[in-house]
């Protein structure tokens, strides 16, 4: 699944855009695995923005943002914001309220995984 991401950064009045794919089918088809490429991958968009020259399969971390799903003539944007900049991925064809299930399920296992304990 190839889809669109547009990446503001901050301070900066250009927009980058960038065409991203994830080894996943159509976006109706989509899980929590598919979901979490989505937010990866719109993630190290925006580092690409930043340094054109970062490495595609960069490390992230799926803390630390915000994020919204917005309809657009019958289809879905999931718009991420990190203090760096924002970014809009999509638009994906898939049922508003599935899309929002689905990141937050993501975002909770994200947590509840990477859970540590100082002493």
């Amino acid at each position: 699944m190839t889809f669109s991401v547009e990446v503001v950064l901050k301070n900066k009045d250009e927009v980058a855009m960038e065409q991203v794919s994830i080894s996943h089918g159509t976006p109706d088809t989509w899980d929590e695995a598919a979901v979490r490429d989505v937010l990866v991958e719109t993630l190290r968009a925006i580092e690409r923005a930043k340094d054109p020259k970062a490495p595609r399969d960069r490390a992230v971390m799926l803390t630390g943002f915000s994020w919204i799903v917005e309809p657009i003539e019958g289809q879905v944007m999931l718009a991420l914001e990190i203090p760096m900049g924002v970014a809009a991925a999509g638009p994906f064809a898939i049922e508003h309220k599935r899309l929002e299930t689905l990141v937050t399920a993501v975002l909770r296992l994200e947590r509840a995984g990477s859970a540590t304990t100082i002493h």
